[in-house]
């Protein structure tokens, strides 16, 4: 039964999806499909279909927040305005992300030599403490809801826009999913199946309205602070996934796989160690590999860009890679001099 569930839900599919794809292409970036905010993969952001994806899915959810937003007004229903300010978050996080990707095209200048790609990261921060004020928010009135019952109106209105809630959501999931195979993102594929669980979230709408109507008047509250606990889960995975990225921190399976890139060229006798970081949705690293003391600058190069072409192979968001070569003397703790070369990805 739960696999007939995860299945209607597209989760089994994804799964297969997913693992196929990383098989196929090595896309193995170490990012959590998790449903964070402020955070886009580098699958989606660099590709101008994918940038497309997160535009109309800016414009279907914001139309169906407005419409939910009118009946919020009329009826007073806190489960209501919870779950359209989950669907406004959604949306509204497309906005700063815009503003950081249009800033983070600006060349480096002598005072920012390496871009404006931490805007991308700034922007998370904005979105992470956005939603966490409508949280708050919703959950402040739900309590006060529980504390102060009122008679909520228009219960039908109510349940239709919990039903407008689930439609706008399932028109994004199939849209995300169906775009997301086309430039083969397992992340847009990822998130077209948070929207369809987020569509099941407004239909708990529904039922607060139908447990109103059946003279249980606190359903409504209820069903608010359920969605609203909801949110604040958002908000923590999303904080973890932006400041971790503040941090310069990466999932260690990137370095792994840079490791596993310096694997396949032929010549490294070992790596000492290597470095990651993301740059707005652009990975930035650095490795420190052994190779023989006699190596010819001219062959150091040619490796260089051997191990650039298979870590980008393994990690296609990777942008930049700075190579250091080390003797097989200094490896042992000897004094030989390393030399650097460094690969770059416009």
């Amino acid at each position: 039964m739960l696999r007939a569930m995860l299945s209607w839900l597209g989760f089994a599919e994804g799964v297969d999806h997913a693992h196929h794809h990383g098989d196929d292409h090595h896309d193995h970036g170490g990012h959590g499909h998790g449903h964070t905010h402020g955070v886009i993969d580098p699958s989606i952001a660099t590709t101008a279909r994918g940038i497309w994806a997160i535009k109309w899915s800016f414009v279907i959810l914001a139309i169906t927040s407005l419409m939910q937003l009118v009946i919020v007004a009329l009826s007073g229903s806190v489960a209501l305005l919870a779950d359209t300010i989950h669907n406004i978050g959604d949306a509204g996080t497309a906005i700063p992300l815009w503003v950081a990707f249009a800033l983070a095209r600006r060349r480096p200048s002598p005072r920012f030599t390496h871009g404006y790609g931490r805007v991308e990261d700034l922007a998370g921060v904005i979105i992470v403490g956005i939603i966490l004020f409508s949280a708050i928010v919703a959950g402040w009135q739900a309590v006060e809801r529980l504390i102060e019952p009122r008679a909520i109106a228009f219960l039908g209105w109510v349940a239709a826009a919990g039903v407008v809630g689930f439609l706008g959501n399932e028109a994004v999931a199939v849209f995300r999913v169906r775009v997301g195979r086309e430039i083969q993102s397992a992340a847009l594929v990822a998130d077209g199946y948070h929207a369809r669980v987020d569509g099941l979230t407004s239909l708990a709408v529904v039922l607060g309205a139908l447990g109103v109507w059946l003279g249980f008047p606190l359903a409504d509250p209820i069903v608010g602070l359920i969605i609203t606990a909801m949110i604040f889960g958002i908000v923590w995975q999303s904080a973890k996934a932006v400041f971790t990225r503040l941090l310069d921190g990466v999932d260690p399976h990137i370095t792994a796989e840079l490791r596993h890139a310096a694997e396949h060229v032929p010549g490294i006798a070992a790596i000492d160690g290597v470095r990651a970081r993301w740059v707005g949705h652009r990975l930035h690293a650095e490795a420190d590999i052994v190779v023989n003391a006699e190596l010819p600058v001219r062959q150091a190069a040619t490796l260089a860009e051997r191990l650039r072409a298979e870590a980008q192979h393994h990690l296609p968001a990777l942008s930049w890679l700075r190579v250091e070569f080390k003797g097989a003397d200094a490896h042992a703790g000897g004094v030989g001099q390393p030399y650097s070369a460094r690969s770059h990805r416009s």
